[in-house]
């Protein structure tokens, strides 16, 4: 396919309807020019494609499939090898449902926990979340098949998403909205973006030039084309301009129309519309080349794909007295309706039809003989008393009692914002009551996002599933019955309560205005320069065994350094460690987090095994984002190095010196202060000048020498907020006008060669 030749040869009415969906789920062909359509699916953890082989084939009605964990349990993996294992298995999948884009992964940032599309985003930091994104596109798309990563941009909210707009200042925006895509395209290189509903500081995604082209494209280099979400489009020929190329689905050509008399008028050029075709073209022929017709889906071999990634995931929160791994020979009790009927996905358009789903009732005869009462009804809020006695009776008449809970479809989902933090009642008065009478009581609780826990005292075991995917039950009492050592690390931070959020004044927002007023701080970078107290730290989890740290290495060369650290199983059984490195900056001229998370591996090791796990930190790790230079900018000065094994667990640290090149322009006037001009080394010795001659007139006669250095330190502290105009004033006509307008010329011509 010769995409400019084709491009040359079409029509401005065959250009336009390149531009816009066949359907809910193809492009358009231009049978005219041998031009094929292609088919996208939802995802992303799982294959959602439509059933065309069904009588009435509704938007809705899917193949059977096989449901990956959700993006929520994928982050607490922080591994990049499985997920991109998981991407294998999917794309293999759209292989053989001849699928050539899948829908997802979703980067966006977990900006507050009660977000209800949160359990389709992977973190509250973008580091995590960018990377774990670039795994998940590499896998798919080593089978030839295309990915979308969405929603770009700041999606965090269901609250009005088609209307909103997310009031954002340019260093947030970079550092933390922006930070979340940026690895995932840069070195994940998906064949498309998908664009938000909503607007970003007062204008919709799908139109938004500075993100969609100058930003993706310019300064990121991504080559596909950009796709609005389902719905998203608000001006078509104002999107065709900033940088939209796909419009699904589709619109009626009405759309079309519009893009055919902008051309004609002028009001649109032909350039762009060629440019979005080439995009389109381009994605459609690169699937065509990477077309598998012997594609085989081998759906029982990623059903235990899915319960392998699962047990990865899960995160162990509390195991006091050690009590789990559950001894087989005990009377055990599972108690929930969960443990039958597991929630493993979220609602909405990544909801999969999966073929089979394997609770922990099922999965638990494998391992021992146990018990079980529902305890719960799960379509509704208040406990039923029936349900709660009898599961309360087989608790105290048994040795362990394992609590299956969490959030129903009622308490998030898709289209909707969580109102708070709460898990349904019933299932909070059951864990109460049985707590009460047995000792030994755990939970695992199925969640998009984090809950608060009024019980969290009461027990002695927390397993976080998450959203676990179709093998849930099979990977939980993988883990209960220590058949997998759990390996997940939290990927945000679960707070006390939703006021502690940093997000909480300002979400939803009013009317169709949020403002991000918490800046940088989101999730730990919040709670840990704040040292609030929460219910778990980002980067949490346990193990059966136990880690040991030694020998912290750091080189550094200008803005690079390399570290590496050992790492020792001291305990008696095997396991992985999440090995998290964090930087902080110990001292700055802007305000910046204590710690920010620039490096993780997970690493598995036998009893008694040490790996030495290494890192690259380049000139990224050290930078903030600078609104004087719109860019990247790096201060020589310390860092500290920090290993963690979550963000309030630093086992390790090391303070280095990175010597930048970065200057920031600066331009002196009467009006500088001069603490800044201070920082200035060729400035320095002009404010030592004026504060020596100034700490001189200060002095009286009973000053000694001593005294003199103290006055002039005095001097020093008091007058570094003034501008220098002020020392004209203060000096008693000591210091003029004159004076000062040399010392200005001086430091510009010093800065300035």
């Amino acid at each position: 396919m010769d995409i400019k030749k084709l491009i040359s040869e079409m029509t401005i009415e065959e250009k336009a309807s390149l531009c816009s969906g066949a359907d809910f789920w193809h492009t358009k062909a231009v049978e005219r020019l041998g031009i094929p359509q292609m088919m996208v699916s939802d995802g992303p953890h799982g294959l959602r494609k439509q059933d065309l082989t069904a009588e009435n084939p509704g938007v809705n009605l899917s193949i059977e499939a096989v449901c990956f964990p959700s993006a929520c349990a994928l982050a607490c993996s922080f591994d990049r090898d499985l997920i991109y294992r998981m991407g294998q298995a999917l794309g293999n999948e759209c292989q053989a449902e001849n699928v050539g884009v899948i829908l997802g992964p979703g980067a966006n940032i977990k900006r507050s926990p009660i977000c209800g599309r949160n359990f389709e985003y992977f973190s509250e930091d973008p580091y995590l979340a960018s990377n774990i994104a670039a795994s998940h596109i590499k896998g798919v798309q080593s089978q030839n098949v295309g990915t979308s990563l969405k929603h770009f941009l700041a999606n965090n909210q269901e609250n009005r998403r088609m209307s909103v707009s997310a009031e954002i200042d340019e260093r947030t925006l970079n550092e933390i909205y922006f930070a979340a895509f940026e690895t995932a395209v840069r070195e994940g290189k998906p064949w498309t973006v998908m664009c938000s509903y909503n607007r970003v500081n007062g204008v919709y995604s799908s139109e938004n030039k500075m993100s969609l082209t100058d930003t993706l494209r310019d300064r990121w280099g991504f080559d596909g084309f950009v796709v609005s979400d389902w719905g998203a489009v608000n001006d078509r020929v104002k999107g065709v301009a900033a940088g939209l190329d796909l419009e699904m689905p589709s619109s009626g050509g009405v759309n079309d129309a519009k893009i055919v008399e902008a051309v004609k008028n002028g009001t649109l050029s032909e350039d762009a519309l060629n440019k979005a075709c080439e995009n389109v073209l381009g994605i459609v022929k690169k699937y065509l080349d990477g077309r598998n017709e012997n594609a085989v889906w081998d759906k029982e071999a990623d059903h235990r794909l899915a319960a392998e990634i699962a047990s990865q995931c899960m995160v162990l929160l509390k195991n006091e007295d050690k009590i789990l791994p559950l001894d087989k020979n005990k009377k055990i009790a599972f108690i929930g309706k969960f443990a039958d009927e597991p929630r493993f996905q979220g609602g909405g358009s990544s909801h999969i039809n999966a073929f089979r789903v394997t609770g922990a009732i099922a999965a638990a005869a494998e391992y021992a003989d146990v018990s079980y009462a529902q305890g719960y009804r799960t379509d509704e809020d208040a406990a039923d008393s029936e349900l709660l006695e009898e599961a309360v009776r087989l608790a105290e008449s048994s040795d362990v009692a394992v609590i299956f809970a969490g959030l129903t479809d009622l308490f998030e989902s898709e289209g909707f914002d969580r109102s708070h933090m709460k898990m349904p009642e019933c299932q909070n008065e059951l864990i109460r009551r049985v707590a009460q009478v047995q000792s030994n009581t755990v939970v695992v609780l199925h969640n998009g996002s984090p809950v608060e826990m009024p019980w969290i005292d009461d027990v002695k075991g927390l397993v976080e599933a998450y959203l676990g995917g179709q093998a849930v039950g099979e990977a939980e009492c993988a883990v209960l019955f220590g058949k997998v050592n759990p390996s997940g690390r939290l990927a945000e931070t679960f707070p006390r309560k939703l006021s502690d959020n940093p997000s909480y004044l300002n979400f939803p927002g009013e009317g169709d205005r949020v403002e991000y007023r918490e800046g940088i701080f989101v999730g730990y970078r919040y709670y840990d320069f704040r040292e609030m107290d929460v219910l778990f730290p980002f980067g949490y989890g346990l193990s059966y065994t136990d880690f040991e740290y030694s020998n912290l290495s750091v080189q550094t060369d200008g803005c690079n350094a390399e570290v590496s650290v050992t790492v020792t199983n001291t305990g008696s059984v095997a396991g992985c460690e999440v090995v998290q490195l964090y930087v902080h900056d110990c001292e700055s001229s802007v305000i910046r987090p204590v710690k920010e998370l620039k490096g993780f591996e997970k690493i598995e090791l036998k009893p008694n095994e040490s790996k030495t796990v290494s890192f690259h930190l380049d000139r990224r790790s050290f930078a903030f984002y600078s609104t004087e230079i719109h860019d990247w900018f790096v201060e020589s000065g310390d860092f500290e190095i920090m290993i963690g094994k979550s963000s309030r667990d630093i086992v390790l640290s090391e303070t280095v010196n990175i010597k930048s090149d970065d200057k920031m322009p600066y331009i002196c006037t009467s009006n500088s202060t001069m603490g800044d001009l201070m920082k200035i080394d060729c400035a320095r010795k002009y404010m030592d000048k004026l504060i020596d001659e100034y700490s001189r007139m200060m002095q009286t006669e009973s000053d000694n020498t001593e005294l003199g250095e103290s006055t002039k330190l005095m001097m020093e502290h008091q007058l570094r907020d003034n501008p220098l105009r002020v020392m004209v004033s203060f000096s008693d006509g000591a210091i003029t006008h004159e004076d000062i307008d040399n010392i200005v010329k001086s430091i510009n011509d010093e800065l300035n060669r």
